[in-house]
Parts: C-alpha cells; structure tokens; sequence
C-alpha cells in the first residue's frame, strides 16, 4: 500500500475497528473548495483503516459538478493529501471521466420503472409543502411531495418535447417493495435495517447531469471494489438510500464506518461553506504536517 507516514494500529483499535482481510477504503472529496480539519479527519480514518488492515486506500475526486468544481481545488487536494503524509493505491478516479458509467446505471433503472422525471422547481417544492397541512419529514428536513409522480405518461413526454428542465427521483415506494427488507452493516452500531423511505423520492440524475450524489458514490464504490465505507454521521441516514441502490442494481455491499464530524468551539460541524480553517491555512501558519494531524485527532 502506497505510503508516506506509518499509522499506529492502536490508534485504529482505539476507534473500534475490527480488522478484516483485503480491505479497500476511500476518501472521496469534492473539488469545489479547500480541505480543512474535517476532511483531514475523514482522509485520515480511512487512510488508517486501510493500513492497520493491510488493505488498499484509494482517493476519488467526486466532480460530476462542473459549475462548482474547479480544477485549481483538485490540485489543491493532492497537495493537501501529500503534505499530510498520505499516499493512495492506483489512479485518481475522477467522476466526470465516468458518465458513461453513470448513464448504464440510469438506463437499467428506469428500464425497471423505477425513476419518473420530475419538472419541480426548488420555489414548486417549497411552495407544495408549506400548502401541506402534515408535509412529511426525515432527517434532512421536509421532503419531496411527490407532485410530479402522479403525472401520465403523456404530460411526461409534453414537457420534456418543450425542453423543460427536470429530475431523474426514484420512487422509493416502487422500488422499496421491489428490493425487499434491506439490512447493512456498520462497524460503530452493529447490523441496520434500512429504511430508504425516510428520504423520500431522491434525486439520481438531472437532465444535464447523468448521476446525482447519491447514485454516483454507490456506483463508484461497488466498481472500485471498496469494502469498507468510512463516513462521517451526517450521512448515515443515506446509507438505507444506497443499499436499495445496491439490491435493485445488482451490487456489492461493503460494510459502513459512520464515525463523528468534527465540530468548531461552538459544536459546529465544520464546512466549506462557513470558511472553516483550510489544511492550507494551517500549513502556512507554520504547523508542521504531524501538528495539523493531532489537530485532526490522529497524532503519532
């Protein structure tokens, strides 16, 4: 395994680890800004799991956004990453040299009647649920009412001659009883039993875009033969959404590592968009690359 900084095992043990054989793990970030302490924890934990394992560290750049994604952010990235000591097994996977992939993807859901194409606006939704006496909620707040659902085949295939913009969502109702009872297992918190319908009706594709979030980091981590997810919290309840993903595509399951998101002083999660200190920042600051990894929770 490519290396530059050798990790203690007890560190990992101490993080409730249990090793397994051939194990591959992922740091998968987006080039649409500068990593700061809550990436270094990210990269680290799994960079960590990986080597204590004896397994494979692999790095994804998650770009499929061209108008967020800048290539100046994924140079930055790689340097950030090389400073910190960590190395990765293989090529870079860069999302966006693999929309074809994505595209098979949606072809053989929507061949299963699975998505339905959803003209909603942002302002269309936000308006639905505040006319909604009981608007349903899960953990990301309130979700999609399902308005474009309903719509006949014909309506469909109108605004889509007219050039409307729309959304690729799955109907997690159909495809729930399609998939069955659905169980994963994460190494903090023992075997789950997913629950994909809490996030309601996601989005999986765009008309311009063949992959949403959800759908790509499935796709790519069954393809990279990644079998263990380490991930912060916040995404824990995504996990019932990707394992149905699984079963309806056909598959590998890998086994999930939720672990905590690193807060600020004042119990914020730290997140580019509220300026966190950047691993830049600290570097120039004159902390040394071991520094800036005891910051991030894994001193040497």
């Amino acid at each position: 395994m490519a290396t530059a900084w050798v990790a203690r095992d007890k560190e990992t043990e101490d993080l409730g680890m249990t090793p397994a054989r051939a194990t591959v793990t992922r740091f998968a970030p987006s080039p649409t800004g500068l990593l700061h302490l809550g990436h270094a924890y990210a990269a680290l934990f799994a960079w960590r799991a990986a080597c204590v394992e004896g397994g494979r560290f692999l790095l994804r750049i998650e770009d499929i956004d061209r108008t967020r994604c800048r290539p100046e952010f994924e140079t930055a990235i790689i340097d950030d990453l090389t400073w910190l000591g960590l190395g990765w097994d293989g090529p870079v996977r860069r999302q966006s040299e693999h929309m074809d992939d994505y595209r098979g993807a949606i072809g053989q859901l929507d061949s299963m009647g699975m998505l339905y194409p959803c003209f909603c606006t942002r302002a269309d939704i936000q308006s639905e649920v505040a006319r909604a006496i009981t608007a349903p909620h899960g953990p990301e707040g309130p979700l999609y009412p399902g308005t474009c659902r309903y719509l006949s085949a014909a309506e469909r295939a109108a605004r889509i001659a007219e050039g409307r913009s729309y959304a690729l969502r799955l109907d997690i109702e159909k495809a729930s009883a399609q998939a069955g009872r659905l169980s994963w297992l994460d190494r903090a918190r023992g075997e789950q039993i997913a629950w994909p319908e809490r996030l309601g009706d996601v989005v999986l594709a765009r008309k311009e875009v063949p992959a949403s979030y959800h759908l790509a980091v499935t796709l790519d981590d069954h393809l990279q033969g990644v079998t263990l997810v380490t991930r912060g919290e916040d995404l824990f309840a995504a996990t019932d959404v990707h394992r149905l993903l699984q079963a309806l595509l056909g598959l590998g399951t890998p086994a999930y590592h939720h672990h905590p998101v690193r807060t600020d002083e004042s119990g914020r999660r730290l997140a580019k968009r509220d300026r966190a200190a950047t691993l830049a920042a600290q570097r120039e600051a004159g902390r040394s690359a071991a520094e800036v990894r005891a910051l991030a929770g894994f001193p040497d």
